[in-house]
């Protein structure tokens, strides 16, 4: 809805009391887990940990917190009663046991639970008590505890937003109407705007709705606003459905938070607000992309894979649902898998450049490249004119065709991204180094990538293309710094130290060349490309003077005209 600092309105935890020593090796597994969010294991350990050590406060909170993130909020909820009747006071707590209520529509269990004490923070609490009186009908009362929010300093944005979204679930539209334009001041994010736009059109104002979406959000609507920007075409009433009832409200106030938070806290902290929103509305897509994207930042990619499937084939959001489903499969080492979806999208959704150019950038990555070139193509055959930003395609397609040795169609699409956007330095780098490589026009080569270190001074692959052009001009004082430079830059690529000690032995220093080379050798592995390191090896043991002569290339002081 709005991002604003929130973590000083009281969303701090309180401090749990000493805790008896847990069994030790199910306790140090189930923290293992913990610190490397893996919410399975944790909870499995934990589990175990609890059984041997059943009054321990804080293994009831971790494993609390550890099933709330699995989406198990039934079971976080018992575990956190039984925390609570045991004298713990702990806001992961408080938030399983408010939300399993909510889930239960026990609204009058959730004030007598506030009442007693139980706090998760003003914020959260003071909208909590709101949305529960709402639950109640006891409207006028809550209307008055969303107008209390407001009324805190810092958090005002949150209780006239919420204020709106619940006079629109009584179908008091031109109250919220107002409500949201007195207060034009906050800040809506695209689901606010959703909601804003769905209440414009109640009251018959659907082509300011339609304004506002677009003047917000331009051209980067996503598929949730594209689809109710369409809806609002015909100047009908598009139903209200971001908060239409008291548990949708409390969904929409733990999605808030987890929103807000994100960024500003630890991931596995926003994912206790974004599991909550699916744990009550499970149509709820914002919160299921934002949990899946949670779980991407934390390496969970097998949960990751899991959440992005929960969203349905009918959903506006499905598109961007499954290619964050593929993406999450390569990452999990399931690249095939990852690429099968794609195609599959590509087929339903044969019409939208983006599918074909993201199928095409995995394929490449494969190493796939004719089935990469052919995806590159419907993409760019369904792009109407080219525009600036569509540089990155070109470039795409221009690197598949370099790799299947198609130069002149790779400097065909190099060009075209260079016409695209001028001084893009990864395009200019790209083409310099490969005309390089080749032995093309070395002045011009050199030109475009010293124009690309121009642009990405810190661009420690632009400032070695530098370098190793100079080398490759015959000009090889010149070449140090910017190979030195290049070596600061990235300190441990093998192709960067192997091209500085190509230079440092062309001066002469030749102790330091051997040295970069074993260098070079210590940071390869089974995945390094553009070197060999037996070729390496050999320049440490004979020298690099006697490898190129072996090799048949002519001697430093003779190599490319010097």
């Amino acid at each position: 809805m709005f991002r604003t600092a929130i973590l000083a309105a009281g969303l701090a935890g309180l401090a749990l009391p000493g805790v008896a020593e847990p069994d030790a090796g199910a306790y140090l597994a189930g923290r293992s887990a913990q610190l490397a969010d893996d919410f399975s294991a944790a909870e499995r350990y934990l589990s175990q940990a609890l059984t041997r050590d059943g009054d321990n406060l804080a293994l009831m909170e971790s494993l609390a917190g550890a099933q709330m993130s699995l989406l198990d909020f039934d079971r976080a909820a018992t575990v956190a009663e039984r925390l609570v009747e045991n004298g713990g006071s702990s806001q992961i707590a408080a938030l399983a046991v408010l939300s399993a209520r909510a889930g239960n529509e026990d609204w009058q269990g959730i004030l007598d639970a506030l009442d007693e004490g139980l706090t998760v923070g003003p914020l959260f609490d003071g909208l909590a008590r709101a949305w529960s009186l709402m639950g109640l009908d006891r409207t006028e009362d809550a209307l008055a505890a969303f107008d209390e929010v407001s009324g805190e300093q810092g958090v005002e944005a949150f209780g006239i937003y919420h204020k709106a979204l619940a006079l629109a679930s009584l179908d008091r539209f031109e109250e919220a109407a107002e409500v949201l334009e007195t207060n034009d001041g906050i800040r809506l994010t695209r689901r606010g705007l959703m909601a804003e736009a769905q209440i414009l059109s109640q009251v018959g104002r659907a082509d300011e709705a339609r304004a506002l979406l677009q003047d917000e959000a331009g051209s980067a609507l996503d598929a949730t606003l594209s689809a109710t920007f369409d809806a609002l075409a015909d100047g009908e009433p598009v139903e209200f459905t971001v908060a239409p009832d008291a548990r949708a409200g409390m969904a929409e106030l733990a999605f808030d938070i987890a929103n807000t938070v994100v960024g500003e806290t630890a991931s596995s902290y926003a994912l206790l607000y974004s599991r909550m929103a699916e744990f009550l509305r499970p149509s709820h897509t914002h919160a299921t992309l934002l949990s899946a994207l949670l779980f991407e930042e934390m390496g969970q990619h097998g949960l990751a894979i899991s959440t992005y499937g929960n969203v349905p084939a009918d959903d506006p959001a499905f598109f961007t649902a499954e290619l964050g489903r593929a993406e999450a499969l390569r990452a999990e080492g399931q690249s095939d898998a990852g690429v099968e979806v794609m195609q599959e999208l590509a087929a339903q959704y044969d019409d939208q450049p983006l599918v074909h150019i993201t199928l095409g950038d995995a394929l490449r990555e494969d190493g796939r490249y004719e089935e990469a070139r052919a995806a590159y193509d419907e993409a760019i055959a369904l792009l109407d004119e080219a525009q600036s930003g569509e540089w990155i395609v070109y470039f795409a397609r221009a690197i598949t065709a370099e790799r299947l040795d198609d130069w002149e169609a790779a400097k065909a699409d190099f060009e075209t991204a260079l016409e695209l956007n001028p001084d893009q330095p990864q395009v200019l780098n790209y083409l310099g180094y490969s005309m390089l490589e080749r032995g093309d026009d070395l002045e011009e080569a050199l030109d475009m990538i010293e124009r690309a270190v121009a642009a990405a001074p810190n661009s420690g692959a632009i400032v070695d293309s530098l370098g190793w052009g100079l080398y490759r001009a015959g000009r090889y004082e010149e070449a140090v710094d910017p190979m030195e430079r290049a070596v600061e830059l990235m300190p441990v690529d093998p192709v960067v130290n192997d091209h500085l000690g190509d230079v440092l032995w062309a001066v002469g220093r030749k102790l330091e060349a051997r040295f970069q080379w074993q260098r070079a050798l210590s940071f390869m592995d089974e995945d390094t490309e553009d070197v060999d390191p037996e070729r390496v090896r050999r320049k440490i043991e004979v020298g690099l003077d006697r490898v190129l002569d072996e090799e048949g290339e002519p001697p430093l002081m003779m190599a490319n005209g010097g």
